[in-house]
């Protein structure tokens, strides 16, 4: 291509891009402000504000099962999942050790009988002989003492004897409750140690139709959170479910991590269909909060900010300032008389005489999509700005533009 020719084309493009653009700047000036904004109705009905934290789902009751005595697994019963009764054999210990004890115990027993008969009869002859007094009381009474000796020798040699029958019943391990076995920790021929801390063998979930959900929640929200409050939470398994339970116990010890400060709120619930799993992780929304059939104003209205001068007789840089216009979360205290419940102020525009219009409210609780509305000058049906269609003329530079090289 010539230069020439060139030259032309680039002059054609700059004279299209600037017809476009004054184009675009008349429509925008002359644009009404019911087309420059979005806006939304102010309505009425009920609101629900609620405090989210993430827990994890647990049995109710969760027994580790250990053994008291160390051997090899020589029998193994149960598996996961398996259903299993109070008492029964989950797996038995290699018992040639304890059984040898328990043996020579016995034996003890038996050897320390005799020499208890022997006494006794030594006793009955020392007494004969005492009264046609052929010995002294002295001999009698060491006859006597021989006697007692060997009743609590044999007494000593019984317990020791039961102690080793007891160990002999602990190389069978058998179920403390009546449950579902959700995790086994053992294999067939691995040695398992007793010793002052107790090894897990297998973990039973006593009942999984009635489970709990440990989760943590700010102390910014506890103060909200009652027991008997209803309660509702999500899983992943399940993410277009909503489930049911209620605030059972409030830990009062606090957890601190990287200076945030949490407390454990225990949630129970039921789970009869049994699809609520242990470890699954619970997305937990309680409500704190509820008005009913109360003015209802969009949080996009409160956090929308006009462009400077878009509002007549306002200086640029008087805007009112954004935290102005945050939505409520029942956290300010109002300072005016008469107000039964707590309150935050907030700024929404409306579109009055083509042009855009501050009013200040008063709000109350929010569900973060709406914010209830306590005071001000608003009513069912005013329509508050949301948003802007098209970029402002006087404001902030759009973000659309074209190349041309």
């Amino acid at each position: 291509m010539n230069p020439a020719r060139r030259k032309s084309l680039f002059v054609v493009g700059l004279g299209l891009l600037a017809a476009g653009g004054v184009y675009w700047y008349q429509r925008n000036e002359t644009q009404s402000a019911e087309q420059r904004y979005k806006l939304q109705a102010v309505e009425k009905g009920d609101i629900t504000q609620t405090v989210s934290a993430n827990g994890t789902l647990n049995p109710v009751v969760l027994v580790n099962v250990g053994t008291q005595v160390s051997g090899t697994v020589t029998k193994l019963y149960v598996d996961f999942n398996d259903e299993v009764r109070q008492g029964q054999a989950l797996l038995e210990l290699d018992d040639s050790l304890l059984a040898a004890q328990a043996r020579q115990s016995a034996a003890n027993v038996h050897n320390v009988s005799a020499a208890l008969e022997l006494a006794r009869a030594n006793e009955m002859r020392m007494k004969a002989l005492f009264a046609q007094e052929y010995v002294s009381r002295q001999e009698l009474e060491q006859a006597v003492q021989v006697r007692r000796s060997a009743e609590a020798q044999l007494a000593q040699a019984k317990a020791a004897a039961d102690k080793d029958q007891v160990n002999l019943r602990y190389t069978t391990i058998r179920s403390p409750v009546s449950g579902v076995v959700v995790d086994r920790v053992v294999d067939l021929g691995q040695t398992v140690a007793a010793s002052l801390q107790t090894p897990t063998l297998i973990k039973i979930a006593q009942d999984l139709s009635e489970m709990r959900i440990d989760s943590s929640f700010a102390e910014a929200d506890i103060g909200r959170i009652r027991e008997g409050q209803k309660v509702r939470f999500t899983v992943d398994a399940f993410p277009n479910r909503n489930f049911q339970g209620e605030v059972q116990q409030i830990r009062l010890n606090p957890t601190m991590q990287q200076n945030v400060v949490t407390y454990n709120v225990r949630v129970s619930l039921s789970n009869p269909e049994h699809i609520l799993l242990p470890g699954m992780t619970a997305y937990v929304s309680i409500g704190v909060a509820k008005r009913d059939g109360v003015l209802l104003v969009p949080n996009a209205a409160l956090r929308f900010k006009p462009a400077e001068g878009s509002i007549p007789g306002e200086r640029p840089g008087n805007a009112p300032p954004p935290a102005a216009r945050a939505p409520a979360d029942g956290g300010g205290e109002a300072k005016g008389k008469g107000r039964k419940r707590d309150t935050a102020s907030g700024t929404v525009y409306v579109i009055e005489r083509n042009e855009l219009k501050p009013v200040s409210v008063q709000l109350g609780i929010t569900d973060n999509r709406n914010t209830e509305l306590v005071g001000g000058e608003l009513k069912e049906g005013d329509r508050l700005v949301v948003g802007e269609n098209l970029p402002a003329t006087s404001g902030k530079p759009s973000s659309v533009g074209m190349r041309l090289f």
